[in-house]
């Protein structure tokens, strides 16, 4: 790497690196440093009255006060945080002081990862601390931390751009207390999700991400070209057709967690990856389905709260058990006053441009009821709620309703204003199910880029005979929001996805040779913060070669320095 590209924090540190070298240090030691304890756990275990503990301890350094002959560091590992009491005759033993007076107290910097080897006891303030008796350099951090300091609970520097917090995640999780918390909570949401199921006795299974239909759901698909085959294939919106085709082949009930891609806007609830937690159950229809699935809810709060209430904002949400049901058409009636029972396609469309909304041709009348749904209804079920018994045309995989002409046997689980689930009683008639992809179709025809294509393999696997199935799909992501209280599903996400790092806009080394500047000068222009050609046009001469000289002999480049009127020559040349 060019060092004209490094901070110069960076510099120094590569300067400690190569002296670490030179001294026959390595920083970066490829033998097993074997632990046996961690942080919280030396905290939490320590007791006055027991003999001197000796512990192995291994984390990054985190801060230092250096006075004189002894030095404390706070060591971070994976669990937490503890103190680390450091004197150089007791790491340096014999006559040569150096890994104390040179190693430690010079070349290492915060952030770097050490190994300590030493006995608990308490300090004179009453911090439990290890007292370190040897140290050995695991590993040499190159760039610098954020340091965020606290003091009586409160954060100062904080490192809380979420544009870099996000993008660096690597960094967000060692300096931010609580946001590895949330991913632990996850990992809780999504172990206790999986033991639910397989003490139910349903098989986890592994079905394509790779797919030649984009089937399961009602989204756009990302698109890629599948080169062995030479075809074009989908990446999975959905694990339902797959999942049902295993229901065919004899399993009781089938469940697979993991990732689905929707071609489709980003905000603070959606991520175009995501994933989802789909279970297919033989011989049980939706009504079955919306009790299992408050027991399971319940029992995932438990888990990572302790209780069945989960704050989120300003809202304390219940997981206990049983969670009220309203049909989707009741509820709109409820919101808005207007009935949609009995109506026409062109009724619901008129009534939706009398509110406002935009809605036009392309719009079923299934599309214009979950227009009206999402708009007056969705947000204002905070507590958990399953939205029941959709029109047919929303619902093209589900069962028709055993009591209620035009409606079928669905249900959304909407929790603090979003979807969490949705769940059916699926459509086993091969005969309806041709048809209503049919239908979907025509939606396609009409504009509609979200509508269903017909997936022939799976029409074919119906006809072998499905029985009777309940089916349900639970977005983890949103899960682990609700759970963890975050209010943004890039809180939940490691590395959600981003807008591509915007770059300081520079001239090439053409475009600075046109006016004169060779190639090796051009990163000395570039440091000097002339990052364009045009960026040199109103300077003075003098005044460019200060800065650019400047560069070379800060950094001892060692090259030859052009005169005034070279410099001259270029600000003339990229002024004509």
């Amino acid at each position: 790497m060019n060092v004209l590209e490094l901070s110069e924090q960076e510099i120094v540190r590569r300067q400690s690196l190569q002296e670490l070298r030179n001294m026959g240090i390595d920083p970066y030691p490829a033998a097993e440093f074997p632990t046996n304890a961690f942080s919280e756990d030396i905290k939490n275990e320590f007791k006055e009255e027991e003999e001197k503990r000796e512990v192995v301890i291994a984390g990054r350094m985190m801060s230092r006060r250096v006075m004189g002959k002894a030095s404390f560091v706070e060591l971070q590992d994976s669990k937490g945080r503890i103190q680390v009491y450091i004197t150089r005759d007791d790491i340096c033993p014999g006559e040569d002081k150096a890994l104390y007076n040179t190693v430690f107290k010079r070349l290492l910097d915060i952030g770097d990862f050490i190994g300590i080897k030493g006995f608990v006891f308490r300090t004179q303030t009453g911090e439990i601390s290890v007292h370190a008796q040897s140290l050995t350099l695991l590993s040499k951090s190159l760039k610098p931390l954020p340091i965020v300091k606290y003091k009586d609970g409160v954060a100062y520097d904080k490192f809380d751009d979420p544009e870099l917090r996000f993008r660096q995640r690597y960094v967000d999780l060692i300096v931010n207390d609580g946001v590895k918390d949330t991913f632990l909570k996850r990992a809780t949401v999504v172990r206790t999700l999986r033991s639910v199921l397989d003490e139910a006795g349903y098989t986890e299974v592994e079905t394509p991400t790779l797919q030649s239909i984009a089937g399961g759901a009602s989204a756009r698909p990302f698109i890629t070209h599948f080169n062995a085959l030479n075809i074009d294939m989908y990446m999975r919106i959905a694990t339902e057709l797959y999942l049902k085709r295993l229901i065919v082949g004899g399993f009781e009930g089938v469940y697979e967690i993991g990732k689905n891609f929707r071609n489709e806007g980003m905000d603070r609830n959606h991520n175009p990856e995501f994933t989802c937690m789909e279970l297919y159950v033989q011989y049980k229809d939706y009504n079955w389905m919306m009790a299992f699935t408050e027991q399971l809810l319940e029992k995932i709060c438990i888990a990572v709260n302790g209780s069945a209430e989960s704050k989120v904002g300003d809202n304390v949400i219940s997981f206990k058990a049983p969670f009220r049901r309203l049909p989707i058409l009741d509820a709109i009636k409820e919101k808005t006053g207007y009935d949609c029972n009995g109506k026409s396609e062109d009724e619901i469309r008129a009534f939706c441009l009398e509110k406002g909304m935009e809605v036009d041709e392309t719009m079923g009348k299934g599309k214009l009821i979950d227009e009206l749904f999402g708009e007056f209804c969705e947000g204002t079920f905070i507590q958990p709620t399953f939205i029941t018994d959709y029109p047919v045309e929303m619902s093209p995989l589900t069962k028709m309703h055993r009591s209620k002409p035009g409606l079928t046997e669905r249900f959304e689980l909407m929790v603090n204003g979003k979807e969490l689930a949705n769940a059916y009683s699926e459509l086993n008639d091969p005969i309806d199910q041709e048809e209503r992809f049919v239908d979907q179709m025509r939606l396609a025809d009409k504009g509609d880029d979200e509508a269903m294509i017909i997936d022939k393999d799976f029409l074919r696997a119906l006809q072998y005979g499905m029985p009777p199935t309940s089916g349900i799909g639970i977005g983890i992501d949103r899960l682990v929001m609700l759970m963890t209280g975050q209010t943004t599903i890039q809180e939940v996400l490691f590395f959600p996805q981003m807008k591509p790092e915007k770059k300081i806009p520079k001239s090439t080394a053409a475009e600075w040779a046109e006016v004169g500047v060779s190639e090796e000068w051009v990163s000395v222009f570039n440091k000097a913060g002339y990052n364009l050609v045009s960026d040199i046009k109103d300077v003075k001469a003098q005044k460019l070669q200060m800065d650019v000289c400047g560069v070379n002999k800060k950094y001892k480049l060692g090259y030859e320095n052009p005169k005034v009127d070279d410099f001259q020559s270029y600000i003339d040349k990229a002024n004509a």
